[in-house]
């Protein structure tokens, strides 16, 4: 695909194809008067010349006319004026044998002179000025080229910035108002533009935030409904052990759905962060108490006392769901252990561990989207170091209480 011409680029073309029509034009211009003013001064000499001549010829003065190396005259007579210049017209006329040579023939009261003179001094200096109005051309064209560059980059200086405003612009929606920056012309059309790109962005954005709201309660109501029925199911006491088997994957399922209706919501909000200064330790022992439904007995904690800024609703469950995807692969005990900004969660097993389960070069890579949204969220990295180990990487040196 061709790739288009750039504005700047373009403008510098436009300004070196003005300038070479307007040289070539003042280049002819002073061509064609160097040619007329050579035409007239040779015309009313010769012109002035035979009448000279004329009136003395006329008044009995004897008189020879010129024979020098410019100028020669000749009465139309005499045998020694060349056969082509005695069938020559009245008027100026030039020598085809003899570029340097001008040709004036005029009837006076002496009769028909004919009068020629030599310009080749002249001649030689305008084929000089032809090869001078060519440089000047090319110059004149190179000097509108670069000077149409350097115009073009103080013309396109408003566009550049307003490409920086919206290269500002964060991820979320907001309100702009590039317009006001810049003047009410083509530029300013396009800022109002984006202006009213980005409103409509904000009113699309409020939009999904309310369905979101709206999703969420109409959500936790049927779940609501199923657990509590489930509920009522496994307090029957005729119920037969295959029934209960039964009853408990289904509120495994219900509670597993309602943990990802939760990192759904909390990815897909665009409010900032409430982010708080948080126990270390008291962030994993909820996350693990959270990822094992109320039962942490089997998780070791290994943190100092340290604080982390982050949101903590958003970070448990985060947290939350990394160790239920090392529980699916592995069961045994679970070790968290936090190493400056490093948080490392561990099912501790006696065999050597699998094989990873993700690349570790990724930044954000859970093996879920919803938990990968909710790690770029919160500005941390994940990296599946093996089946049985996970790193997180917060990005900040806890501090110490």
């Amino acid at each position: 695909m061709r790739r288009p011409i750039p504005l700047r680029l373009r403008f510098g073309l436009l300004a070196m194809l003005l300038g070479l029509a307007l040289s070539s034009l003042a280049s002819l211009e002073l061509l064609a008067a160097a040619e007329e003013y050579e035409s007239i001064i040779s015309t009313e000499l010769l012109r002035g010349q035979a009448e000279d001549y004329a009136r003395l010829l006329a008044g009995g003065t004897p008189s020879a006319l010129p024979r020098t190396q410019r100028l020669r005259g000749y009465r139309i007579d005499d045998p020694a004026l060349p056969q082509a210049y005695a069938a020559l017209p009245l008027g100026m006329s030039e020598d085809p044998d003899n570029e340097n040579s001008h040709i004036g023939v005029f009837d006076t009261r002496a009769g028909r002179l004919v009068f020629i003179i030599d310009l080749g001094d002249i001649e030689a200096r305008e084929r000089h000025q032809n090869r001078l109005m060519v440089l000047v051309t090319a110059l004149g064209t190179a000097l509108s080229g670069w000077l149409g560059w350097l115009l073009a980059g103080v013309a396109v200086k408003p566009v550049r910035k307003l490409a920086e405003g919206v290269e500002a612009l964060p991820v979320q929606p907001r309100p702009t108002h590039l317009a006001d920056q810049v003047s009410h012309d083509a530029l300013g059309r396009l800022a109002r533009a984006i202006d009213g790109y980005q409103a409509r962005l904000v009113d699309a954005d409020a939009n999904e935030q309310a369905f979101l709201a709206d999703a969420s309660h109409e959500l936790r109501t049927p779940l609501a409904v199923i657990q509590g029925a489930v509920e009522v199911l496994q307090d029957d006491v005729n119920a037969t052990p295959a029934q209960r088997k039964r009853l408990a994957r289904v509120e495994r399922g219900v509670v597993e759905m309602r943990r990802l209706l939760e990192a759904m919501l909390a990815a897909a909000r665009r409010k900032p962060l409430q982010a708080e200064s948080v126990d270390v330790a008291t962030l994993m022992r909820d996350a693990a108490e959270a990822a094992s439904d109320g039962h942490g007995d089997d998780v070791t904690v290994i943190a100092g006392t340290y604080s982390l800024h982050t949101e903590p609703r958003e970070a448990i469950l985060l947290l939350a769901g990394l160790i239920r995807r090392l529980r699916h692969t592995r069961s045994g005990p679970l070790q968290m252990e936090q190493l400056d900004d490093q948080i490392t969660l561990r099912i501790i097993e006696p065999e050597p561990s699998g094989p990873a389960l993700v690349n570790a070069r990724a930044d954000t890579c859970t093996g879920t989207a919803l938990l990968d949204r909710l790690a770029a969220r919160l500005g941390w990295r994940v990296a599946f170091v093996s089946a049985t180990q996970v790193v997180i990487m917060t990005g900040e040196e806890p501090s110490n209480q």
